[in-house]
């Protein structure tokens, strides 16, 4: 995939970019150059390959630093209620914005 001159300045356009001539140019070869190196990634064969959890996987051996998922506060529902202008049954009340 390539984009034309016209692509750059229907980008922009929708960007609400104004570009220079030079700078329409320099995009148009940088966004063509990202797309020359998205098209030989896929040309990969990637079939029986895993995903990775991590890319320094393939180089080293390495444990991912993962925290235990625990509780460790405790919401007290009073103190946050505290500055509410009107509350309910422990629920905030706020005025109807739906007629």
């Amino acid at each position: 995939m390539s984009l034309s001159s016209q692509d750059i300045d229907r980008i922009a356009n929708l960007a609400r970019l104004q570009l220079r001539p030079e700078e329409s140019e320099r995009m148009l070869t940088q966004i063509n150059g990202f797309f020359d190196i998205v098209e030989q990634m896929r040309a990969v064969d990637t079939t029986g390959i895993e995903p990775l959890a991590h890319p320094v996987a393939t180089v080293q051996a390495i444990s991912l630093r993962l925290r235990e998922d625990r509780a460790t506060e405790v919401i007290d529902r009073e103190a946050n209620m505290r500055n509410a202008p009107a509350r309910e049954a422990g629920l905030f009340l706020v005025p109807k914005v739906i007629e």
